[in-house]
């Protein structure tokens, strides 16, 4: 598929080109045309009857260049030719694009975990360190990762504080907090200080004392 056929068919077909899936591509191993068909297959819906005559018509390729792009995909596992029997007993071919998904799927998850693992590593980690005096273990990183993946960092940090601030600086002792603040609903930092604030006034409250006359309480 030369360069001017794939500007022709992006203007003059209904294909759409997600932009993430534009951004991501590269990393699935293919050349840009091998995606523009995969956009046209995508479009057109999974688990559509194969027709390499009407892709051909459709595309403005030769039935050659569809069968090409059908190898390559298949071989790279983006693409599945499933074949099967329709109700008059002929066998069918049909395009199931369903690899293509989970391979893009696995890459976004990869990048927002790996994301989200350097920010933890700049903020969270280095916040809970400080406040500790000392360096995390392996297991405590573990615990962190898995608040992480529940709580706003907001939220952690918070519940470290408290810890600290109660003499413990203990990750298991922080779990509970946590757990303890999932239970009440608390999953922002709002939450958490509206949260405490409350506890603060309540143990503040003093407290009220009856003006009861034990001496003169007679049995009836």
């Amino acid at each position: 598929m030369k360069q001017k056929q794939l500007i022709k068919l992006l203007e003059n077909k209904s294909i759409v080109v997600p932009l993430l899936f534009l951004k991501e591509y590269k990393k699935l191993n293919i050349s840009l045309e091998e995606f523009i068909f995969l956009m046209y297959l995508k479009d057109k819906g999974n688990n559509f009857t194969f027709d390499p005559k009407n892709m051909s018509e459709e595309l403005g390729v030769n039935i050659k260049d569809i069968l090409v792009f059908i190898s390559s995909l298949t071989d790279k596992k983006l693409l599945l030719i499933d074949t099967f029997k329709n109700d008059k007993g002929i066998g069918e071919e049909k395009v199931d694009v369903s690899l293509f998904y989970e391979r893009i799927a696995s890459i976004i998850s990869d990048e927002v975990i790996k994301d989200n693992e350097e920010e933890l590593d700049t903020s969270i980690f280095s916040t809970i360190e400080k406040e500790f005096g000392r360096t995390l273990n392996s297991s405590e990183i573990e615990f962190i990762k898995a608040w992480a993946s529940t709580f706003d960092s907001g939220v952690i940090i918070e519940a470290v504080k408290e810890a600290v601030l109660n003499g413990v600086s203990s990750i298991r002792y922080i779990d509970k907090i946590l757990y303890e603040w999932d239970k009440k609903g608390i999953k922002t930092s709002e939450d958490v200080k509206h949260f405490l604030s409350s506890k603060n006034k309540e143990n503040k409250e003093p407290v009220e004392v009856f003006d009861y006359d034990w001496f003169d309480d007679e049995d009836e």
